[in-house]
């Protein structure tokens, strides 16, 4: 290629570039967030990124703190909802519907709902850790009573003389599982040879404790009458409870952390706030059911999570 072509070739990409360049608005003022991109511009308004992304957590799409990737079809949509929000607020303000007073104290409400969000995020984030969360794993591990499991297997018939049919089968040298796929009435364990996974004896129909409470593995016992039929039992195995583990515990642990730490946080500032009720209980109605105040209210989901942490810590694994 000629020096010439070469200069025509280069003044022409220049030329693409600056065109290209006073296509797209420029963005002068400042990211919300670190890393953040201007992803349109509604007049002298720009949306971000993480609008788009603020938008799909509050409509319950992502969770708090997941990426939104801007090139997937979820962050178009929400991208388009935004802008037509942002066009319905302006429109609004031009029409002076936020001199209202009815805006002014929905607006106000939202101002509180966010700051107030903001406060428990800030204490939430400042107050839990891994440590945190592991130290409470290892004390309500300690706390914990491990029951006995047992896993068996299942025969359901109609009646006792099927029942006992089965079980001269399996005397006979007749394999449980093949049985159990060919003549069980139990729809839940049939296909799976019976098999009822682990269990601990709290759980069990009565009519099954008395049979398995001293059952070692190996051993058959039924037919059992039982609501709906007739059961034929093998015991497979006997172990000690098995704990979750940290990881599988961790969501009820941050859980109860979170609530604990609101309610905490809820009463410092109802024991140092000039709270005065200007309703009575009666006003209520007599024999209502009132709707406690919110600090009572984070106590109350707060004693609901401790029962979920201390079950996540010494819960039975999966059956």
């Amino acid at each position: 290629m000629g020096k010439g072509k070469i200069v025509l070739a280069m003044t022409g990409l220049m030329m693409a570039l600056v065109i290209s360049a006073c296509d797209k608005p420029s963005i002068n003022e400042p990211a919300p967030e670190p890393g953040d991109t201007a992803v349109a511009k509604i007049e002298d308004q720009t949306v971000w990124a993480s609008d788009v992304r603020n938008e799909a957590v509050a409509q319950g799409l992502i969770g708090e703190g997941e990426p939104l990737d801007i090139t997937s079809d979820l962050f178009r949509r929400m991208l388009e909802e935004v802008i037509d929000q942002k066009l319905l607020a302006r429109e609004a303000v031009k029409n002076g519907l936020d001199k209202s007073i009815v805006a002014q104290r929905r607006l106000a409400a939202a101002r509180e709902r966010i700051l107030g969000d903001m406060l428990v995020e800030n204490t939430v984030d400042a107050a839990i850790d891994d440590n945190a969360v592991k130290n409470l794993y290892d004390e309500q591990l300690k706390l914990a009573k491990q029951s006995e499991e047992i896993r068996a297997r299942l025969i359901m018939t109609r009646t006792r003389e099927e029942g006992e049919a089965i079980i001269k089968q399996l005397q006979a040298g007749s394999m449980f599982e093949a049985l159990a796929m060919e003549k069980s009435t139990d729809q839940a364990t049939r296909f799976n040879g019976g098999d009822m996974g682990y269990f601990t004896t709290d759980v069990m129909p009565a009519a099954y404790k008395g049979v398995l409470a001293n059952a070692k593995p190996g051993q058959i016992a039924g037919p059992i009458e039982i609501d709906g039929g007739f059961a034929i039992l093998k015991v497979e195995d006997r172990r000690q409870e098995q704990p979750l583990s940290l990881d599988e515990a961790r969501p009820q642990i941050l859980r109860f952390l979170t609530y604990d730490q609101v309610r905490i946080l809820l009463t410092k500032l109802r024991d140092k706030a000039d709270v005065k009720m200007l309703v009575k209980d009666s006003d209520f109605g007599v024999g209502a059911e009132q709707e406690p105040a919110s600090a009572a209210k984070e106590a109350v989901m707060a004693s609901e999570a401790t029962s979920d942490a201390a079950s996540a810590s010494a819960a039975a694994a999966p059956r």
